[in-house]
């Protein structure tokens, strides 16, 4: 995807001769933090990098010492767990919730010591894990909330209005947090104005749809011509962030189709599930609409009063967080890149010298540090990609969205479904039940489906771990167990087409 663009940008950094710590490491580092929502990210070579080299930079500046401990959920790619025992200290393995397959958050509290410094979330499959409890544990005790974001670009949090638990993180002033999702100020007048106008001479199918919306015993409510930002959508359920679109004749004008599409995935960045209906469809069709409005909104969790709150994105919640940017992930880049962000100005900086063999200025080494530095050609081809993730999250969103509402087996367990805003779905995990796991994947292999196993061996059973004094004797944690033996993940990217949906559907559905 993106082929001419990422191969000028390769030409580019090529012609130019510069290779590292150039123009395109600032600008990429610039337009990530910003995207994120950080004061500072500093690229690195990798995810683990990111990971050893923020826990390193605490230790350098007095926060933390080997022995430590550092709550991490069991259930994670041991990349994880690498980064907290490369600096020496202590991983406390929490369980995770069977239905989020994320930490626990009510077992966390128990385990916390007078050597533990920082809990360590992991944002798995794209899943946001933050929870306000987190948040209020690590305020309650004082300890740094580190983020594993490998797996997670451009996914949210939603933090209640009134939490104030995130002052002095830094997210106050994020440009990527929203508040309540009404039109600027300087437009709202007019588009106040177009809305009411639109209200008191709706089309024909307009208000065929709301005398349905309001007659079906649908047990929502819905309001029409409502204001989100800068648009006026048709009718929305705000309980459960639903918005239904009538199109009429102009919409298959290509401009149009292009300003609806960009619309549609800006709408569904901010946690919103649009439906979108040809005004033929409704006219001709009106109880298989109805229907397919009833059956998607019956599976949508009720967001009590609407899509309320602001949106942080993970990377951007806690003190620091480490970026994976592995060719695979939703913003990959040809090869090995991760990056850190932070809030933490001095933790930036050590970060930074760290990574380039200790040194905040040429031959001069105030830390041991190693070689991690971000190259110029990857830096130049993320910077290409980064415009283009919040699109391609919102298609691989539209797949899951028909896993969710089409998958009907009695032997596959999905995981509790989140709000689009808060799951980007770098991955699509199922739990096979009655341990057939392993004969639902030779299945659909047989059918030509690829799927893959995350991941068959939890990192307290790997042998790099059996010796360890932690792990001694070793730890029973029977939920990431199960999940070990349990957890498929589907194929889902922004390249599949309906076709392709589909197929894995029916061939899924089939299997016994």
């Amino acid at each position: 995807m993106h082929g001419d663009e990422i191969r000028e940008a390769a030409r580019r950094v090529i012609d130019s001769g510069w290779y590292l710590q150039g123009k395109e490491n600032e600008q990429f580092e610039r337009h990530y933090a910003e995207y994120i929502g950080s004061p500072f990210a500093i690229g690195c070579a990798n995810g683990l990098d990111a990971l050893i080299w923020i826990f390193r930079a605490y230790i350098e500046l007095g926060v933390m010492q080997p022995g430590d401990e550092v709550i991490v959920p069991a259930n994670t790619y041991i990349a994880t767990i690498l980064g907290i025992t490369e600096n020496g200290l202590k991983p406390v393995l929490i369980e995770p919730r069977r239905e989020t397959l994320e930490i626990d958050d009510e077992l966390i509290e128990q385990h916390i010591t007078p050597r533990t410094k920082a809990i360590c979330i992991v944002h798995l499959y794209g899943r946001c894990a933050c929870t306000q409890k987190i948040l209020d544990i690590c305020k309650k005790y004082n300890l740094k909330l580190v983020e594993d974001n490998a797996q997670a670009h451009g996914c949210f949090w939603r933090q209640p209005t009134s939490d104030s638990s995130l002052k002095g993180r830094g997210v106050d002033s994020f440009a990527s947090v929203w508040g309540a999702h009404t039109a600027d100020s300087t437009q709202y007048n007019l588009l106040k104005q177009n809305a009411l106008a639109n209200r008191k001479a709706p089309t024909e199918a307009e208000e065929i749809m709301w005398s349905l919306l309001n007659g079906n015993n649908l047990g929502l409510h819905f309001r029409r011509q409502h204001i989100i930002l800068d648009y006026i959508v048709d009718f929305i359920c705000l309980d459960k962030g639903l918005v239904i679109e009538l199109d009429g004749g102009y919409h298959n004008d290509l401009q149009q189709k292009e300003y609806d599409e960009q619309r549609t995935a800006h709408l569904q960045r901010l946690g919103y599930t649009e439906l979108r209906f040809t005004n033929d469809e409704l006219l001709c069709s009106p109880d298989a609409v109805i229907a397919r409005i009833k059956g998607v909104a019956s599976k949508l969790p009720s967001l009590k009063g609407g899509v309320g709150g602001r949106l942080v994105h993970t990377g951007a919640i806690g003190d620091a967080a480490g970026h994976s940017f592995y060719p695979g992930k939703n913003l990959g880049a040809l090869g090995d890149a991760g990056a850190v962000t932070t809030n933490d100005p001095e933790l930036a900086a050590a970060v930074r010298a760290l990574a380039n063999y200790g040194s905040q200025r040429k031959y001069v080494f105030k830390y041991a540090g190693r070689n991690s530095r971000l190259d110029e050609i990857q830096a130049a081809i993320l910077e290409v990609k980064l415009k283009y993730l919040d699109a391609d999250i919102a298609k691989r969103q539209e797949v899951a969205r028909c896993y969710y509402e089409r998958i009907d087996n009695p032997l596959v367990e999905l995981p509790e479904r989140l709000d689009d805003a808060q799951n980007v779905y770098h991955l699509f995990p199922i739990i096979v039940k009655d341990g057939k796991r392993d004969a639902l994947h030779d299945y659909l292999a047989e059918k030509g489906i690829g799927t893959v196993i995350h991941y068959p061996i939890a990192p307290h059973k790997q042998e790099c771990y059996s010796r360890e004094s932690w792990n001694l004797p070793q730890l029973s944690l029977p939920i990431t167990e199960f999940l070990a033996d349990a957890e498929l993940s589907l194929p889902i990217s922004p390249c599949m087409t309906p076709e392709q949906i589909e197929y894995v559907v029916q061939c899924l559905n089939e299997w016994q």
